[in-house]
Parts: structure tokens; sequence; C-alpha cells
């Protein structure tokens, strides 16, 4: 029987740029997800891109008896985790929601696993363990630091939980695999970031000002230590991202025992406002744009060395920043609604 890589939360934007490399390069892959952040449209382009049909259940890893199905019943080798909620600023509103749904999950992602003997995992972490580092560029060897957010805890309680495992049962292969900020789009324009509700993250803030959604961006403080008062952050293309995740699985799948930490960054720091000038001179549109206070859980700057995925991965960021704005643009020009249907226009009412 052929075997199947299982995508938890392979519906969402980063999982399912990655589902789409698994696929053509020649994976079988279960897409698991619950849909909160994502839609069935993804799997139906997935499904066009990829000229095949897809497995999908949607579904929820707290549902332990799902689970137990699923691996039961089907040959999976590897998981690929990225299920989990995602928001800084929600975290800090909401963070019952965030352990629940990402630490407990992945309890019993993992207790499901070693139940059905499935000791390849892929997890999606996230540059948020890092803290409010003191050294910049970020390297593994750091160590991690205290997490300014409820959201990057949850990544930290997990990456501990699955070091915990490795610890105590060789046969676990697990890649932590620390990303720092995705952009971008499939080239296609048929799949990208489409959060449901308001999003969170810059780029599809910035594309709903640009298309018209909104009226102007805020741009959270203004007041720090950085080149312009504003956050920098390292701009990673998902599509670099997926491949990093194929790599990294490739690795795990040749014997590769123990728990292994790869940052995924291109290295290069970008202020808002110097994101705002490039989007603009990408577009040709003028973003109108406001301060308001730091927000909570934002730290001044974070910035990846990639060099240790470069070393054992053979992987390195391919995609310069004028190549993810433009995917992103083109996106957010062909689905102004995400995956939603685009609002009926309102009809005016004859007196």
């Amino acid at each position: 029987m052929r075997k199947t890589t299982l995508i938890t939360g392979g519906a969402g934007y980063i999982g399912s740029h990655t589902a789409l490399q698994l696929i053509e390069s020649g994976r079988s892959v279960l897409i698991l997800d619950n849909l909160c952040n994502s839609s069935r449209e993804a799997i139906a382009r997935l499904e066009l891109l990829s000229h095949s049909n897809i497995d999908f259940i949607e579904g929820d890893i707290r549902d332990a008896a799902l689970l137990e199905e699923i691996f039961s019943t089907c040959a999976i080798d590897a998981v690929l985790h990225f299920a989990g909620l995602k928001a800084v600023a929600q975290s800090v509103r909401r963070p019952l929601d965030y352990y629940a749904n990402n630490v407990v999950g992945t309890l019993n992602l993992c207790q499901a696993m070693a139940r059905a003997h499935v000791f390849n995992l892929v997890f999606s972490s996230s540059a948020t363990v890092y803290g409010e580092p003191s050294v910049m560029p970020i390297v593994e060897s750091h160590g991690t630091g205290k997490p300014a957010n409820p959201y990057g805890r949850s990544k930290l309680v997990i990456e501990e939980l699955l070091s915990d495992l490795a610890l105590a049962d060789s046969r676990w292969n697990i890649a932590v695999l620390r990303y720092f900020n995705p952009i971008g789009a499939h080239q296609s324009g048929l799949i990208g970031e489409a959060p449901n509700g308001r999003p969170n993250n810059l780029l599809p803030c910035l594309s709903e000002v640009a298309s018209g959604q909104r009226a102007a961006l805020t741009v959270y403080g203004n007041d720090y230590p950085t080149v312009d008062g504003t956050c920098i952050r390292d701009y990673i293309h998902v599509l670099d991202l997926a491949e990093g995740h194929l790599k990294a699985l490739q690795v795990l799948q040749g014997d590769e025992h123990g728990l292994h930490v790869w940052n995924l960054g291109s290295g290069n720091g970008y202020s808002v406002l110097q994101i705002i000038s490039a989007f603009e001179d990408v577009t040709g549109l003028r973003i109108p744009y406001r301060f308001a206070p730091r927000r909570a859980g934002d730290v001044a700057e974070c910035r990846a060395d990639a060099s240790k995925a470069g070393r054992e991965l053979g992987w390195r960021a391919q995609r310069e920043l004028t190549q993810m704005l433009i995917d992103s643009w083109r996106w957010q020009t062909n689905n102004p609604w995400g995956y939603r249907p685009q609002p009926a226009p309102l009809l005016a009412v004859g007196t």
C-alpha cells in the first residue's frame, strides 16, 4: 500500500502550499483541517493545480477518536503538523484557546502517532519562541527565550514536549522548523493567504488597503529602537517555506533520529515602513497609513540566521522581497475576497 503523509492544517496558508509541493514531488497526502481559518475552496484549488483528487477530512486535532480512526485506517508514514491558532494579538486576548488548540491538540496528535507507530513528524514552529533576543540574526544555538505572547509560549511548550518525546523514545524523528514571516503566494494566483474574518498579518492588511477594502493601514508602534521606529521582520516567500518542509521530511525519512531544529528565514530584515514603500513601488498605489500605540506581544526586531538549514538540509530562501510582493498582490487582485465569493452589490431601492 502506498504510504501517505498526513498534513494537519493543510487547507491553510502555509499548509496548502506545502501540500502542493509534496504532491508535485510524487507523494500521497491526506489533509486534515477544521477550516476555522481556511476554506474547502483551497482544497478545490489544490486539486486544480495538481490535476488530482486530494483526500481531505474536515476535523479537529483535539478529536482523539478521529485521529485514532485516521491512523488505524490510513497508511500514514509521516505527519506535517501545521494545525494551530496563530495570531499574536488574538493570543493575548484569548490565551486559553491557544493552549487548548495548539498544545492539547499536539499532545493528542503525538499520542495517536505513537499508538500507530508513526514516528516521523515535521512541526510548524515559530521564531516567536526566541522571545526578544539580544543578538541578531538569531541562531538556533542561542536557545529559546521568553516568548512575548501566548502564541509564542504555546509553540515553546510544544517544542519542549517534542524534545522530551525524542529523549524518551529513540524511534522518533522530529523536525522543528522555526520560521519567520511568510508572505507571497503561488505564482498561479490560485492559492494564497486568506484568513477568515479580519486579517492580522501585515501583507493581507496592506492588500486590503490597496484594493479599497479598508481606508488605511494601522502601523502599531513608531517608537521602537529600529531604523525608522517601526518593527523589523524577516520575510520569507511561502513557496521557499514549503520547499523547506519537503527537505526536512526527506532528511527525517533518511533515518535521521532524534529532534532537530532549523530556522527558515531569508536573513534580511525590513521595517513596516520599508514594506509599505516597497509595496507601493510594486503596485504603483499609494498606501495611506496611521500610527497607533505598540501592540501587546510584538518585539522590535526578529531576523534569522538560516545557515544551519543550508548546511544540513541543502535549503536556502531563493525569492527576493519584490517577488514576494508581486505574488501577494497577484493573489489579492485575483481573489479580493480570498476564497469567499464576492459579495453581491447592494441594489438601490426606489421610492
